[in-house]
């Protein structure tokens, strides 16, 4: 089945997801609700406790949840999930006040997809919105939405020239990252202290445009050149995130300090708090 992961905010939580196209149904992850839902530290223990606490529950378990890839600590993981009508069946096995709101959120969550499909620009609506319950600046906002736009140019880009999803994606996405920044991208997350969070829901304001450039830069190279190969897709990359490189050291050069920071959305967040504005404003 075709899908697409997501991250869904209730209450300031986060709920890993997977859109299956085919079906039009969210898939929702189990562990990540239960943990909502119960406020436990070991989300998986309390699973098998609820299991054994309803033995109705427990038969159907296979017919409920799905194992679907998603990003975990240690990487990409199949994890159970479970669509719309499976988590309400799980939600009745977990006493919880939040249960009613929980369960009136996700119904909400698959309305809105239904209707983003129909007119993308609500999908940008609600990312902005989720962007600011988390605290974001409306600057580092706009900066992230037009990250988006600019990343989806390059991958469409990608695909025209038999670029193939996944493993190929990510190598160049690996090579643009470590010729702008000096770092792969997992070396970066690193070194923002990260773990299975976006890479770029953590850059500041500096960081997502010097990545912008250095993506936009790659997608016109190679509208220009039309590369054919890997190889040369790779040597695309290169030369657009050397774009972005240059721009980097200039702007360090004259500031006297690095642009590429270990600052993760929580710290730059609370730096925003106490200075009421962007730490590169």
């Amino acid at each position: 089945m075709t899908k697409k992961t997501s991250i869904q905010i209730f209450e300031e939580k986060k709920v890993r997801s997977v859109w299956n196209e085919e079906e039009e149904k969210w898939y929702f992850c189990v562990a990540d609700v239960v943990e909502i839902l119960t406020e436990s530290k070991n989300p998986s223990d309390y699973i098998k406790k609820m299991k054994s606490r309803d033995p109705q529950l427990a038969e159907g378990w296979g017919q409920i949840v799905t194992p679907l890839s998603l990003q975990t600590a240690g990487g990409k993981q199949r994890v159970n999930c479970a669509s719309l009508e499976g988590i309400f069946r799980i939600i009745q096995s977990i006493p919880s006040p939040k249960a009613e709101p929980f369960k009136q959120w996700m119904a909400q969550v698959a309305s809105n997809r239904v209707d983003q499909m129909q007119d993308p620009e609500l999908s940008i609506e609600q990312a902005v919105m989720d962007y600011k319950r988390l605290g974001y600046s409306d600057n580092w906002i706009n900066q992230r939405i037009k990250s988006i736009e600019v990343r989806k140019s390059l991958t469409d880009e990608w695909k025209r020239c038999g670029v193939e999803e996944g493993l190929q994606f990510a190598t160049l996405t690996d090579i643009i990252t470590k010729t702008w920044s000096g770092k792969t991208t997992k070396e970066y997350k690193q070194y923002k202290g990260l773990k299975k969070e976006n890479l770029r829901d953590n850059m500041t304001n500096t960081e997502l445009i010097l990545n912008m450039l250095a993506e936009t830069a790659t997608t016109d190279l190679s509208k220009e050149h039309n590369p054919e190969t890997f190889d040369e897709n790779i040597d695309v990359a290169q030369k657009g995130g050397n774009v972005a490189r240059s721009a980097r050291l200039e702007l360090e050069k004259q500031l006297g300090h690095s642009v590429v920071t270990p600052l993760n959305a929580k710290k730059y967040l609370n730096q925003i708090d106490k200075t009421g504005k962007d730490d590169d404003e």
